[in-house]
């Protein structure tokens, strides 16, 4: 007699499934958190660097 468990084309549990989704959801997020930090610094240093050299402040 085989286990089912062993065998490696048996669907995985939905336990298994479920963690392996919220893993890649967690991920995704902070993929995409890195990359709306990434596209917010340019912005901010260009408005201070151009406050600094006008003497005014964009705000």
């Amino acid at each position: 007699m085989t286990d089912r468990r062993k065998d490696k084309s048996a669907p995985e549990s939905r336990d298994d499934r479920l963690r392996q989704a919220l893993r890649a959801n967690l991920a995704r997020r902070k993929a995409q958190a890195r990359a709306r930090a990434d596209d917010s610094e340019p912005d901010n240093k260009a408005a201070i660097e151009t406050a600094d050299k006008t003497g005014k402040d964009d705000s």
